[in-house]
């Protein structure tokens, strides 16, 4: 790690499935880090403070020392790659393992959270923002329904998904699990197992304790 070994990370934004992500992965590896909690859509992102750090007034974000990196992917990427270990979620070994490992959590950011998810949660939730769109909110749910069959597919005979191992994709696929569940979608009895075994990690229950929303 080199001069980044005393450096403390800091993480900016909770109360989301995107903003668990980062904090996660941060509690997987032991980081001593410091959460600055702000949420979307409460005009903390559009202080000029925080637009100097991120002009997409978005969260999350992410500092440590001179590096400042906006995105989820991102960020919890670089944090793996920077400070990961042996021990838990290692960067890849090799420029193939990247690449299976970059498949996966681009199928799952990709198709199952900004395809469906975020689609019924701006039309459902934050309707009052987005609109109502009854026919994007129906070809979402039926999506995601499709696509949560090829994860079942793929752990039919496995633990994780990847190397026998956790990695970053079981993280980022238990959030959108999670989302499944919390809009009350039918979710194979496998893959209910499978994310009810992984929100038993420590890390993760930590976790989701730091990232829930302030009242």
């Amino acid at each position: 790690m080199g001069d980044f070994d005393h450096i403390q990370p800091t993480l900016w934004g909770a109360g989301t499935a995107r903003t668990l992500r980062p904090i996660w992965v941060a509690e997987e590896l032991g980081l001593n880090y410091r959460l600055e909690p702000i949420g979307p859509r409460t005009g903390e992102t559009k202080t000029e403070t925080y637009t100097a750090l991120n002009p997409k007034q978005k969260i999350p974000f992410c500092e440590v020392g001179p590096v400042k990196i906006s995105e989820t992917f991102a960020i919890c990427r670089y944090l793996v790659a920077r400070f990961g270990n042996a021990s838990v979620l290692s960067a890849p070994e090799s420029i193939e393992e990247a690449a299976k490992e970059d498949e996966w959590l681009s199928f799952i950011y990709g198709e199952l959270d900004e395809t469906s998810l975020y689609v019924m949660r701006r039309h459902g939730a934050l309707s009052n923002i987005y609109g109502e769109a009854p026919a994007a909110m129906a070809s979402a749910r039926e999506y995601v329904l499709r696509m949560l069959e090829v994860v079942e597919t793929a752990l039919a005979d496995r633990e994780f998904l990847l190397w026998d191992k956790f990695t970053l994709a079981d993280l980022f696929l238990t959030t959108c699990l999670n989302w499944v569940l919390n809009y009350e979608l039918p979710l194979a009895s496998s893959l209910q197992t499978y994310r009810d075994r992984i929100i038993l990690r420590p890390a993760y229950l930590r976790a989701a304790e730091a990232n829930k929303p302030r009242q």
